[in-house]
């Protein structure tokens, strides 16, 4: 079976009419809303699956804390991290690329607990039960008080209201869920409880071809 085209599968935001490009605008809203509420200071932030960067650096370009923020995006794919690299050089904030497997602990040593973790674009292209884990991991993520936004389909069976279950579990707050009728899911949750410490090589996930 082929693995997909990433880079390809990226392209469909040049279309502002499609359903990635809307979804991108309601992770953005998000992301943008999660940085007005943090606290004065530095503000770490950590993406995995990254992609081109599109989600955060899009808010970076303009946002009045972007100066504030740390981040470290994790993404396989050379050529899409190459262009999140080139697309962060003009922004005032830290930003770091690692071409890594996003699935993997070891990426994210030394840059979590974050105030902002994004896991957009993994949770519509990994098992449930992958899922579940990565879910499971998420306080080892971010800071008590610290933000969590998510994407998925809501293809059926659909998983999101699952997902949201998963996450309170673990200790989060649901703040945001899109409406179903929306054809897609994004996510955010607030941490409640107290960061656990990440346990390196580990792995949390594999995409599925």
């Amino acid at each position: 079976m082929a693995t997909k085209d990433w880079v390809r599968w990226h392209a469909e935001y040049a279309d502002p009419n499609s359903a990635f490009s809307q979804r991108l605008l309601v992770v953005q809203a998000q992301i943008r809303a999660a940085l007005d509420a943090a606290p004065p200071g530095p503000i770490p932030v950590v993406s995995m699956c990254a992609g081109e960067g599109r989600d955060l650096l899009g808010v970076l370009a303009d946002h009045p804390r972007a100066a504030d923020v740390s981040a470290r995006l994790v993404e396989l794919d050379p050529l899409l991290s190459d262009r999140a690299r080139a697309a962060a050089t003009p922004l005032p904030s830290t930003i770091e690329v690692v071409t890594a497997d996003a699935g993997w602990t070891d990426p994210y040593v030394g840059a979590v607990p974050a105030r902002l973790a994004l896991f957009c674009g993994v949770f519509g292209n990994i098992s449930d039960a992958d899922v579940a884990a990565t879910v499971a991991a998420a306080p080892s993520f971010v800071q008590p008080g610290g933000v969590v936004i998510w994407t998925r389909n809501r293809r059926e069976p659909d998983l999101v209201p699952q997902i949201c279950e998963w996450f309170e579990s673990a200790g989060f707050e649901t703040m945001f869920v899109s409406p179903k009728d929306a054809g897609w899911g994004v996510g955010v949750h607030r941490f409640a409880g107290a960061t656990r410490p990440l346990e390196a090589g580990r792995r949390l996930f594999t995409f599925q071809r």
